[in-house]
């Protein structure tokens, strides 16, 4: 009885004990609870952990909209958002997986171009996780928009912040002179006028295939999934499959050098008639240009189609004597019309470019055969013909370009660059200032860059040149002098130029004219300064190639050609003790936007 009378009278003064508890200050109070807990049995700890632990495990963004969680993070910094992929699985795969937060993210950046890379990307990385095994308890697979920021921002940064990447070199070709090189799906290839094509390993620069059989220099590659075509001074055009080295097919059909070669994808594109969507071409076909002034469209053969063609072309006594092209089940078109060689090609969609050295630039629609336009205005052999491909697919059909998309530029021994509307036919700026041959043309989404053999690379603003209102003078945004020999080779994309000449390979910061919105009025010539020398003590470099975290150059070195290959995604430790910085998931970007991988659902 007496201990319910103290029961009692202690549950009588409670209301009187919170009083005074909820009167104390927040910092006696949280002193007095602290002093109570600990003088508390495990029973009571643990009735007080039931009540306590729901209210905060609760995930408040589960109780959201998604739109919601969305919006409210696109007011939250990147660095931010990493902290919060920490904070538990659920807020990880939410906010990774979230195309909202990652599209908004890249356009607050700079790293959204508004064009078609980001679909081409997005495409590409979905295509690559069709077969990729999901590991009981692993988190899901990135947002593509995330995966194409990270890898947008490490290549933004790690080019020009890593000063020692990770660097290895290895003879090839003997002392030859390298004509080609493509590099993708972790393969390096190179060609030569030794008449070979060699292909290694991208990580260790090992020899895996040697594809033998060109009688001549081969001059012309192009790579399409696990396919390789190439073209040579024999005449010959070979399929050559990647996966064990072996040629598919020889295509005979040109009197002379097969001085250029591209291959043309199926993509969807708009008829610029009736507006319907149409896919074009309708099988991936390689066209080829020769020094016989002609071009040669051809289907390009799937691995398992008959080897027919190859059979009767070796097995002739006379290999100079060819099998008549009309009977090739692959060949498809004879371009004529060209009074000299055919030095480059450009393609997308129903629609070709070729320039040739006789000063002229035509275009051609594949699917017919059919001559479109005839460009002239260059007084001396054309060197160089691009597509700006970079924007819209819907206007390359029918040799027509709807609006700015349907844009090529050709460069000349005259000293000029020439844009040109697909749709008419017309030139819309004539680029002056270089000295001599403009031999190299490049297109990114923000940047036309040239290349000559006055030892000076010169930067044109892609976007101004879609008006031709504006006056070509206006269009200049860097001069970039540094080289002291003709430049041989260059690749850029929106922040970098690499570009070689005679005695070194050189990288160029472009960020800053990025960042430059001014009025074309207001723009300021920007004389342009190397960021460093990825090689010296050389006596020349031919060829250079470069995406993602990687880059490969082919040079002469103590009369040897060698191969180098440089990762930007590691960095050279301290006393020379490893290499650090491991991004696996730097996924790197084509510069023309068009990836490369057979895409049989496009294909009929």
């Amino acid at each position: 009885p007496q201990n319910h009378d103290t029961q009692l009278v202690e549950a009588l003064n409670l209301p009187s004990l919170l009083n005074h508890f909820t009167s104390l200050p927040e910092s006696l109070q949280s002193r007095y609870l602290l002093m109570l807990l600990r003088q508390s049995p495990l029973p009571v700890l643990r009735t007080i952990h039931s009540v306590l632990h729901p209210t905060f495990a609760g995930d408040f963004l589960s109780l959201l909209p998604p739109e919601l969680v969305s919006h409210i993070f696109g007011f939250v910094t990147v660095p931010a958002l990493g902290r919060a992929c920490r904070v538990s699985k659920a807020w990880r795969k939410r906010i990774e997986g979230d195309m909202i937060i990652w599209r908004g993210v890249l356009m607050r950046t700079g790293l959204w171009f508004g064009d078609e890379t980001e679909a081409n990307f997005v495409k590409m990385l979905l295509k690559k996780r069709q077969n990729f095994i999901h590991q009981e308890g692993a988190l899901p697979l990135a947002d593509p928009y995330k995966v194409l920021f990270k890898s947008r921002y490490l290549t933004y940064t790690r080019w020009i912040n890593n000063s020692s990447p990770k660097h290895i070199s290895f003879p090839a070709h003997g002392h030859s002179v390298v004509t080609c090189l493509l590099f993708s799906q972790n393969r390096i290839i190179s060609a030569s006028d030794d008449h070979s094509i060699h292909v290694y390993s991208l990580t260790t620069g090992h020899l895996l295939h040697s594809l033998d059989g060109h009688e001549g220099g081969v001059w012309a590659l192009a790579e399409h999934g696990n396919l390789l075509v190439s073209g040579s001074t024999d005449r010959t055009v070979r399929i050559w499959d990647l996966q064990n080295g072996r040629c598919l097919h020889v295509f005979g059909g040109h009197a002379s050098t097969v001085r250029c070669l591209v291959i043309v994808k199926p993509e969807w594109i708009t008829h610029s008639e009736t507006g319907e969507r149409e896919k074009w071409p309708k099988r991936t076909v390689v066209v080829t240009g020769s020094r016989d002034r002609t071009l040669r469209v051809w289907r390009l053969p799937k691995h398992d189609e008959s080897r027919e063609i190859e059979s009767r072309v070796l097995q002739m006594p006379d290999q100079s004597d060819f099998p008549d092209p009309s009977l090739n089940p692959y060949h498809l078109h004879l371009l004529s019309g060209h009074s000299h060689t055919v030095r480059a090609l450009a393609a997308r969609g129903r629609t070709l470019v070729s320039g040739s050295y006789d000063s002229t630039v035509r275009v051609w629609d594949i699917p017919t055969g059919r001559l479109v336009h005839i460009l002239n205005g260059h007084s001396q052999k054309v060197y160089s013909v691009v597509l700006d491909s970079t924007r819209s697919s819907e206007g390359w059909g029918y040799g027509s370009g709807g609006g700015p998309s349907g844009r090529a530029a050709s460069s000349s021994m005259d000293g000029t660059i020439r844009l040109w509307s697909i749709l008419t036919g017309e030139c819309l700026h004539v680029l002056s200032g270089h000295t001599g041959v403009v031999g190299l043309l490049g297109f990114s989404p923000s940047f036309l860059v040239s290349a000559g053999v006055d030892n000076t690379l010169r930067i044109w603003d892609a976007l101004l040149l879609t008006n031709s209102t504006h006056k070509s003078g206006d269009l200049l945004r860097s001069v970039m002098t540094g080289h002291t020999g003709p430049i041989t080779c260059f690749q850029h994309d929106q922040w970098k130029v690499v570009s070689g000449s005679g005695k070194a390979l050189k990288v160029w910061d472009l960020r800053h004219l990025n960042n430059v919105n001014a009025a074309p009025s207001n723009l300021l010539v920007d004389v342009g300064v190397p960021v460093r020398d990825l090689l010296t003590g050389i006596t020349g470099v031919w060829q250079v190639a470069f995406e993602g975290r990687w880059c490969v150059s082919a040079s002469k070195r103590d009369n040897v050609t060698v191969l180098d290959v440089w990762d930007f995604g590691k960095r050279e430790a301290k006393r020379g003790s490893g290499w650090t910085w491991e991004d696996e998931e730097w996924v790197g970007e084509p510069s023309n936007g068009m990836y490369d991988h057979e895409d049989s659902e496009l294909e009929d």
